[in-house]
């Protein structure tokens, strides 16, 4: 079957209430979202900002989207929806973190990609400051995906009996990657708080990457400070790279080069806009896995924040959903269905303890996706950002293990346990330098063909913080599976 989606990045400028800083620049605030057709008009998704302008580098949100989009003529459209989310950061007034941003938009197909431009509002409601109305612009491109129904997983197919099927067509080649980064400052404006300069950034994170031919390939990758400074800093890049294969195609060398935001944690990054050129060798070790260390640089363009990165990763590559390739040193023997959970939640933290105010709950939205490793392990990786309990600075960048039951109380319910640890901080929540624990039990109901719903118990710990806080969550779990070549 074949989903339709758009990815979409988008731009606005908004501006910032002239509390702290007189006269304070407007804000850019910019987003990555991919969203879903639900039917010719209908799309949800998700999607996730940060500031590359301004005075508020490490500003980071994430939310849900959903609008209904119709074309009033071949090429042109009217776009209007909504953002839900939360997050905030950098001493901006963000309250809890809880915003909304909704819009309306008259586009132009352009059939490869689409422009759109028109009005938005933001408004950080619980109790922030930060509101008004502003222009934004957005540039949208198809990407739609194929798919298989979750009775499908852990399935095996041979090769034959794929190109006798629906999936006898190219596939595409994608690679994810958990590593451990390094950030040495070489240069920092110091700040009343702590002296960055000389001081290493110890990160936690992953990449996702996609490869439009053999070689080229563009990739997102998010990171999160776990210890070198304290708690808070984060950075998110979108980029593109050339891969090129030797010894067998057992050894690799990829040169890349980004652009994201990044700040928190008492990092001065300004605007908070960064570009970041890096080289990587990877080493096959086992296959479709290979061990990666990297080498590049950092930086702000007013270079105020330069910092030489370094770091090691374990990556894993796939070929999927197509049983003719066309690299003509790859051959597939067979394909086998794996599992894919894309989860939204509402965490409540009860009695979250704070660096300096009054202990309260928090509560944060959180996205978690989770990779089957096979019917009942899989590997699990989340982002999540305070949105109520005046924290709206706080965020998490987690990985981790999970194991599911087989199926109980008829053929629709399943249990589940899950330990995660990484980064975590701001938003006066007592993380330490960032690196907490957050095992939880919870169960999942199987609502229809690819939807779940999934509620979970746990307990959230920082290793150098007093945070210690049981938690409940409730949330959706949208699952479907791909198939795996090999």
């Amino acid at each position: 079957m074949k989903q339709k989606g758009f990815a979409k990045i988008d731009y606005l400028s908004i501006v910032m209430p002239e509390v702290e800083i007189p006269n304070e620049p407007n804000m850019g605030f910019s987003g990555i979202h991919y969203n879903i057709l639900l039917n010719k008009s209908f799309y949800t998704g998700l999607g996730i900002y940060g500031s590359v302008t301004g005075k508020r580098g490490g500003f980071f949100t994430l939310g849900l989207n959903a609008g209904y989009k119709k074309f009033i003529s071949e090429k042109f459209y009217l776009d209007t929806g909504f953002h839900f989310g939360g997050g905030g950061g950098a001493g901006a007034k963000d309250g809890g973190g809880a915003f909304i941003l909704p819009h309306f938009n008259l586009g132009y197909d352009f059939k490869y990609f689409s422009l759109n431009t028109g009005y938005s509002y933001v408004n950080f409601f619980d109790e922030g400051l930060i509101k008004g109305s502003q222009i934004n612009v957005a540039i949208e491109i198809p990407l739609n995906y194929d798919y298989a129904e979750n009775q499908a997983l852990e399935k095996t197919y041979s090769i034959q009996q794929l190109r006798n099927s629906s999936w006898n067509q190219k596939s595409k080649t994608n690679a994810l990657m958990l590593h451990l980064n390094n950030l040495y400052a070489t240069r920092a404006i110091p700040n009343k708080e702590e002296i960055i300069q000389g001081k290493t950034i110890r990160l936690a994170g992953f990449e996702f990457a996609n490869y439009f031919t053999d070689n080229w390939f563009a990739f997102v990758k998010v990171d999160g400070a776990y210890s070198g400074i304290r708690a808070g800093f984060m950075d998110v890049f979108l980029g593109g790279g050339y891969h090129f294969s030797f010894n067998k195609r057992r050894t690799n060398i990829l040169g890349k080069f980004s652009i994201g935001a990044a700040g928190g944690g008492g990092v001065d990054s300004d605007g908070g806009f960064m570009i970041s050129p890096d080289i990587s060798i990877e080493q096959k070790l086992f296959d479709h896995t290979f061990i990666s260390i990297n080498k590049g640089y950092v930086l702000t363009p007013s270079k105020d924040f330069t910092a030489s990165s370094y770091g090691i990763g374990l990556k894993y590559y796939l070929d999927r959903n197509g049983a003719i390739t066309t690299n003509e040193n790859k051959t597939f023997n067979s394909g086998i269905f794996k599992g894919v959970d894309f989860i939204l939640k509402q965490d409540w933290y009860f009695d979250a303890k704070r660096i300096e105010n009054p202990t309260e709950d928090m509560h944060q939205i959180s996205l978690q996706i989770n990779f089957d490793i096979n019917k009942y392990l899989y590997i699990a990786g989340q982002t999540s950002f305070a949105n109520f309990g005046n924290a709206g600075a706080y965020g998490e960048g987690l990985i981790g293990l999970g194991f599911k039951s087989k199926n109980i109380i008829g053929i629709n319910t399943r249990l589940f346990t899950q330990l995660l640890a990484g980064a975590a901080g701001g938003g006066n929540i007592s993380t330490g330098q960032g690196l907490i624990i957050k095992p939880s039990l919870g169960f999942e109901y199987q609502v229809n063909k690819t939807l779940k719903l999934r509620s979970a118990l746990g307990y959230v710990k920082a290793k150098g913080g007093t945070l210690g806080s049981t938690f409940l969550n409730l949330g959706i779990n949208y699952n479907f599976s791909f198939l795996n070549m090999k």
